[in-house]
């Protein structure tokens, strides 16, 4: 071994090394980065734990070389892109190797809340500590998966910490299944899932290996007369377009093609959709399910029975939640008798008063140990449902549960058309209508951005007023 000259301090994390051969693998990962962070000596370093710890070596000694060049994750949000609605998407920005990606978080926030200086959310934001625990959730992945690369010695880029395909995207083909291993990654498995139908219908319809500049208006003619010819209904070819379009636009902003003449400028993607019957249950109907006597339903025990009238008509109780945000409800979410929560789909932030009888639906499933982050309701666990697939899943196969439960609640009380948990949502909004509450009122309340005519502008409204609407609902 060369002769060294070695600093005092040197000598002493030596002797330490040399007193503590038995310490975890692990704890010597860390003990061997800390020493490279003080001397700012790599080849000495290598060298060293070579010599020492040759059976550790293979795993350190690459960790040692890549500690200096970490991947800068951040949120940010970009002046130029605010909405008409005043609204602007947080994204999260990764830079690496002199590469700069960003990906939608899926979160929408008002402009005013966001601090562009410092590009954080700022400290009066509703619901602030609920959109900050998703964010964090979010770069908190990106960073585990960027620990792994570290920790077996591997190199990789910003595509490997996303889960992209390093293949160049030249095509359609490849550039779909890029933007679905992304939405995959962050977590956002319901639009990853249109994409994945859209990508499939397409595929089916002509090969997608093929550049974006073979996209015109013919293409897209011919698409639509394709998706009517094997039965697809309005919405679904509506929904399949505006992937295409998306995926098209997003393309686009990347640089991966140049375009002369855009073809969903001649195309409208919202001449597509058509307006769709919403079923719903009258007030009268609402108070004969209330005191519905279960019991007498069947004659064996049917646990989801209660389960599925108490998510019906806390959906109808709480503005039509839907589903996958009741699931998605924590302890922390309520707070001074309000709800405070981030819809699914929309991302937009909504909060309001909860009537007293959605107070004892919840106080049913809480119990005394449950902490702010456990989750309201027995659909999620977050001890055993941890990755966002394992989410989905659960939440899937517990929604089916409840609405085949709801049928048969359905049957018993005689009616016209089966309960689901999307028909408390729209008795929500009639009996609201109904009762004379103002239409647009009762958007703001549902949380939409696009409802027939009135939704665009309601942020408007104040909080009072909702809460006086949803008195009309018993």
């Amino acid at each position: 071994m060369e002769e060294v000259e070695v600093s005092t301090s040197f000598f002493i994390v030596e002797c330490c090394l040399f007193s503590c051969v038995s310490i975890c693998k692990s704890t010597l990962n860390t003990l061997f980065v800390w020493v490279l962070w003080v001397e700012q000596r790599r080849k000495f370093v290598s060298k060293f734990v070579t010599n020492l710890l040759p059976n550790f070596s293979s795993n350190i000694v690459p960790l040692v070389g890549d500690i200096f060049v970490n991947m800068e994750i951040s949120t940010i949000c970009r002046k130029d892109r605010i909405s008409k609605q005043n609204e602007v998407t947080i994204s999260i920005r990764l830079y690496h190797n002199y590469e700069t990606r960003r990906v939608s978080s899926g979160l929408k926030i008002d402009a005013d809340y966001w601090d562009f200086e410092n590009n954080c959310l700022k400290n009066d934001v509703p619901n602030r500590v609920h959109l900050q625990y998703i964010l964090d959730e979010q770069i908190q992945k990106l960073r585990k998966k960027e620990l792994e690369y570290k920790i077996q010695g591997k190199e990789y880029s910003i595509d490997d910490i996303l889960g992209v395909s390093r293949k160049s995207v030249t095509t359609i083909a490849v550039y779909f299944q890029k933007v679905i291993d992304e939405l995959t990654s962050l977590g956002r498995l319901n639009t990853r899932d249109k994409y994945k139908f859209t990508f499939s219908s397409l595929s089916k319809f002509k090969s997608l290996d093929i550049p974006f500049t073979k996209i015109d208006v013919q293409f897209l003619r011919e698409y639509e007369i394709f998706l009517r010819k094997i039965g697809q209904a309005d919405n679904s070819i509506a929904t399949k377009f505006s992937c295409l379009k998306a995926l098209y636009n997003k393309a686009l902003d990347e640089e991966l093609f140049v375009c002369e003449k855009n073809p969903f400028k001649k195309i409208k993607v919202g001449t597509l959709w058509k307006s769709t019957r919403k079923r719903a249950i009258t007030k009268e109907e609402i108070h004969q399910l209330t005191n519905l006597n279960l019991a007498a339903l069947s004659k064996y025990p049917k646990p989801y029975l209660e389960f599925a009238r108490d998510i019906f008509m806390f959906s109808y109780l709480t503005a039509g939640i839907n589903f996958k945000d009741i699931a998605s409800l924590r302890c922390c979410d309520v707070e001074n008798n309000r709800i405070y929560y981030t819809r699914n789909k929309t991302k937009k932030n909504l909060t309001f008063q909860l009537l007293p009888e959605a107070l004892n639906i919840i106080g049913k499933y809480l119990k005394d140990d449950k902490e702010g982050g456990d989750y309201i309701f027995p659909i999620l666990d977050k001890r055993l449902h941890v990755t966002e697939q394992q989410k989905f899943d659960r939440i899937q196969k517990v929604r089916a549960e409840v609405n085949k439960s709801l049928r048969l609640i359905s049957e018993a009380m005689g009616l016209k058309h089966n309960l689901t948990t999307y028909v408390a949502r729209h008795s929500f909004a009639t009996i609201l209508k109904n009762s004379g509450v103002n239409v647009a009122l009762i958007s703001e309340a549902l949380g939409h951005s696009d409802l027939a005519t009135t939704q665009i502008y309601l942020d408007s409204f104040e909080n009072e007023q909702v809460d006086a609407a949803m008195s009309n609902l018993l």
